[in-house]
């Protein structure tokens, strides 16, 4: 009869997501893991098999609950312009308050990992594609719309976009002032025109 789970493996997922966002991959041990998810070590690697895969499912789990879920609510009832807007804003609001000096996780973990760890390489790499497709995706539709100038090149101006959010919350992690982040997004978005 298979052994059956008394703890909740999204819990600790999120739980590990947390104690990797604030201290990073190198810094944290297992008993960190442990101690903030409550369970014991056999139930750890009898679930995960190792701090790296607990990482990498932590990993996943952020990038579809938190940068897929913004980037949706970001299309949810605004113009594409807006949407764009609406990211950029958002970001200069959150890298204002204590839990946006976090940085952003798959940013942090692209900086820490991404140089040694092809995986990581890859997740982080194709989620920074999606933001770049949906700032193009926007771009084109918002130059439809005759809210984007034409002359807004979408595909050079998406890259653009991607690097100023990204170096918004590197920043942000650095403890760089709210007015160097603020004038990042409003450059940002003056990139549309």
């Amino acid at each position: 009869m298979p052994w059956e789970k008394k703890f909740d493996v999204g819990q600790v997922q999120q739980k590990a997501m947390e104690v990797f966002w604030i201290r990073g991959y190198d810094a944290t041990s297992i008993q960190d893991l442990l101690d903030s998810a409550g369970i014991n070590r056999a139930s750890f690697y009898d679930t995960f098999t190792s701090k790296r895969q607990v990482l990498l499912d932590a990993l996943r789990r952020y990038d579809r609950t938190n940068r897929r879920a913004l980037f949706e609510e970001a299309r949810r009832d605004r113009s594409p312009k807006a949407s764009i807007v609406w990211i950029f804003n958002g970001a200069a609001e959150r890298c204002s308050r204590p839990v946006g000096r976090r940085g952003c996780f798959l940013v942090n973990s692209a900086l820490e990992l991404a140089p040694r760890d092809r995986e990581v390489a890859a997740m982080v790499n194709r989620s920074f594609t999606e933001i770049e497709e949906f700032f193009r995706a926007a771009i084109a539709e918002g130059q439809k719309k005759r809210e984007i100038p034409r002359q807004v090149e979408a595909r050079a101006t998406s890259r653009a976009l991607l690097g100023m959010l990204l170096g918004i919350r590197v920043l942000s992690r650095s403890g760089a002032p709210k007015s160097a982040i603020r004038a990042i997004a409003r450059q940002a978005i003056a990139l549309l025109g």
